[in-house]
């Protein structure tokens, strides 16, 4: 039997748990995997930046869970610093770009991987490249942002307020900065409804971040030497020794669209339960450049995850290697954290329920970590959505101190499951004083949305 070619377009989670997972079904006599990165590292947590770059992660080979070194001794032909140019679906084959070198050569493909990743939302402003303005979406960015804080107790702008923003926020803090945020929206963390949002924004102040609320940035200005000096809103001028963008994401999709491979509605490659690219039997993605099922909307969606991308790859491997699996969604978890404040959020928000026609309500409990009467108790807030009618569980968002994020677990399950609020209140949780109450704060919630669904008749 001839041997078959898989070709990997990206070196960080999806991309290589694919081609890691298709080595273990099939060895190097039935399947070649040729994987292309452009950048200098492989496998290597990008979520795990601002706590380097904050100090709380000594060391920036800690981030890499395998070395380009480690793939090609299991048998990856794994080529960094090449640039995947063009795909060429129908003769089966891509072009790539070794960027040391600076030539190109086909590679052909009997099955293929997009893991493109996503990439930083960088709008074309007066001033965006100027030396001093940095993106976090790599470990090169992340080396290039700390090779330039060359100004202890300078002045931070980060242009948003996101999951990216608050973790830099608080990174730049750590490193002694004066931290502005400068935030499109009313409230920081857009993932959360503005109620919730503004608790954050609270905590933030009292951490000594400004916090600037519809701050349109117009341009970035420079100083004599074109280093940048400030940014400038349409009505103010925040001086900066340093601008860091968290904007957001895009899914990283050129190729493919140049392709002709279909996208969905955010700009992400469509693919099958089997993660395969629709209408190509032997093209899979996935990763950040993927849209995913919502469980909870029944809508596509993009959501840049290394958890989704490290699931993707894993079943695009079994797949690619002549096995079979399936990702069958997700309901949109996500947890982060500014100082010692933890921000957590799952399924749907108010917004979310209603652009999808779903009538629902509303509960918001304030409770604590653990029993009120032990030491070191500290406060969180749940806010719970559940549909009118049916009480099926919609969504959760919470925010508080220690213990706070990783209870959005709970409502995970829940989602993931379809239980409605009813049932979650029966949830035989784990109880002892310096864990919960005697009613955890999510169940207390659940107790408080039942009412409101009843209520609401």
């Amino acid at each position: 039997m001839a041997t078959e070619r898989l070709v990997v377009i990206g070196g960080d989670a999806a991309g290589m748990s694919a081609a890691s997972q298709a080595r273990r079904l099939k060895g190097p006599d039935e399947l070649e995997i040729v994987a292309f990165e452009r950048g200098h590292f492989s496998s290597y947590s990008a979520c795990g930046i601002p706590y380097w770059i904050s100090g709380d992660v000594a060391e920036r080979d800690a981030l890499i869970a395998r070395t380009p070194a480690a793939h090609r001794e299991r048998g990856i032909d794994l080529r960094m610093r090449t640039e995947v140019t063009e795909i060429d679906v129908a003769g089966q084959r891509v072009r790539a770009r070794d960027l040391e070198a600076g030539t190109e050569s086909w590679t052909g493909f009997d099955k293929l991987v997009v893991a493109t990743g996503a990439r930083p939302t960088r709008p074309p402003l007066p001033g965006i490249d100027a030396p001093g303005v940095h993106g976090v979406q790599t470990l090169d960015d992340g080396q290039a942002l700390l090779d330039g804080l060359t100004t202890p107790g300078g002045r931070a702008v980060v242009v948003g307020a996101g999951y990216i923003g608050v973790e830099m926020a608080e990174a730049m803090l750590k490193r002694g900065y004066e931290v502005t945020v400068l935030n499109r929206g009313e409230q920081p963390m857009a993932t959360l409804d503005p109620d919730m949002g503004r608790l954050v924004r609270e905590a933030m102040e009292g951490m000594g971040i400004t916090t600037v609320a519809g701050a349109e940035v117009a341009k970035i200005l420079t100083g004599e030497d074109g280093r940048v000096s400030a940014v400038a809103t349409e009505s103010a001028s925040y001086p900066a020794d340093v601008v860091v963008l968290g904007m957001g994401v895009e899914p990283e999709t050129t190729l493919a669209r140049a392709a002709g491979l279909p996208l969905g509605a955010y700009g992400g490659l469509l693919t099958d339960p089997a993660m395969r690219v629709r209408g190509h039997e032997n093209i899979w993605a996935g990763g950040d450049c993927v849209e995913v099922l919502h469980l909870v909307s029944g809508r596509d969606r993009h959501i840049a995850l290394g958890t989704h991308a490290n699931k993707h790859g894993q079943v695009i491997g079994t797949n690619a290697g002549g096995g079979y699996a399936t990702f069958p969604g997700v309901v949109g978890t996500a947890v982060s954290k500014v100082c010692d404040l933890e921000i957590a959020r799952t399924g749907l928000r108010e917004k979310d329920a209603r652009e999808v026609g779903l009538q629902y309500v509303t509960a918001t409990i304030e409770s604590t970590n653990s029993a009120g009467y032990y030491p070191g108790a500290t406060l969180m807030t749940v806010k719970m959505l559940a549909e009118r009618r049916t009480g099926r569980l919609l969504g959760v968002q919470i925010v508080g101190r220690e213990g706070a994020a990783k209870r959005v677990d709970i409502a995970a399950v829940a989602l993931t499951s379809g239980m409605t609020v009813e049932q979650l209140t029966a949830l035989d949780l784990g109880y002892a004083p310096p864990f919960s109450p005697v009613w955890d704060p999510v169940l207390v919630a659940a107790r408080k949305a039942v009412r409101a669904v009843r209520a609401a008749g």
